[in-house]
């Protein structure tokens, strides 16, 4: 490192909002591209680097200013890639498994109500949803659409489509309420 770039951590180090932002502006892309090589995808490489960057400028009193700063953010912005991708096989997990046991649940449910009342409700309350909301709902129940997939054909993050996802549940389970008092385990997996 040059004697400009040990006085340019020193001064972030000390709380140099100037010097962070130099350090932000010289390294972001190449850590951005370095990240999207592990992830390929483009809004969480994004995500993930700025968390990082934030994190820094957290803990920049331990930033020691002999340091390769570009070496230290780069393994710092690959672990929080890696915990990234950690969480995302633990929430999938869930997911499938919520996904799997609410459509047993409801077939379990359906055989015991008159298809075509519960059927219209369900309709109701889909067609009650916010667009995008009933957008993505639909496109991963009755397309069965993977949630990468909904958010590539919307241009939209992954996060995104776990976010609509998460509100239609929680407001079909709202809307079907008086349904699913007959039958507890759906309640409580929705």
């Amino acid at each position: 490192m040059s004697l400009n770039e040990n006085q340019l951590l020193a001064a972030f180090a000390n709380g140099d909002r100037r010097a962070f932002e130099h350090l932000f502006k010289e390294y972001y892309n190449g850590a951005c591209r370095y990240v999207f090589r592990i992830l390929r995808d483009e809004d969480t490489c994004e995500e993930i680097v700025q968390s990082t960057f934030v994190n820094l400028w957290e803990k920049r009193e331990m930033i020691k200013e002999d340091i390769n700063f570009k070496s230290y953010l780069f393994r710092a912005a690959y672990n929080t890639a890696l915990n990234y991708i950690k969480h995302e096989k633990v929430v999938n997990k869930y997911v499938n498994n919520k996904q799997d046991s609410i459509e047993i649940s409801i077939q379990s449910y359906v055989s015991h109500q008159p298809d075509f009342e519960l059927q219209k409700r369900i309709d109701d309350a889909i067609e009650g949803l916010p667009p995008q909301c009933q957008k993505v709902f639909r496109m991963s129940r009755e397309e069965g659409l993977k949630y990468h997939e909904i958010a590539d054909e919307l241009h939209i993050s992954k996060k995104t489509v776990e976010v609509h996802m998460g509100k239609a549940l929680k407001l079909l389970r709202t809307q079907l309420q008086d349904y699913l008092v007959f039958f507890l385990p759906l309640v409580v997996l929705l």
